[in-house]
């Protein structure tokens, strides 16, 4: 049996969800880091109340997880994205197609 690869519009498909995967966790990281150290001086929270703060906080951790349920395998359509970290997996456990260059 020979293994399976992607195609290049496949490939595309993958490399585009992963930068934007990573630039979306690279400003996420600072963002949060910001909101963090400087909460109580820009108000947002105050002693045990997490109030603005944890809206603003869920905010932006609401895109990492839709991100992860858009990735789906491009040769099956398996959704793969809890296989994934901050890049694709190496192989779809699926279907079994590399959706890394060989």
């Amino acid at each position: 049996m020979t293994p399976k690869y992607l195609t290049p519009e496949q490939d595309y498909l993958i490399r585009r969800w992963e930068r934007w995967n990573r630039n979306y966790f690279i400003v996420a990281f600072v963002a949060l880091v910001i909101l963090l150290v400087f909460s109580s001086q820009l108000g947002l929270s105050s002693g045990d109340s997490w109030g603005p703060l944890g809206v603003l906080i869920s905010l932006i951790i609401t895109p990492i997880i839709i991100l992860q349920l858009r990735l789906a395998c491009p040769a099956c359509g398996q959704k793969i994205g809890w296989q994934a970290k901050l890049m694709a997996p190496d192989q779809c456990k699926n279907c079994g197609t590399f959706l890394h260059s060989r």
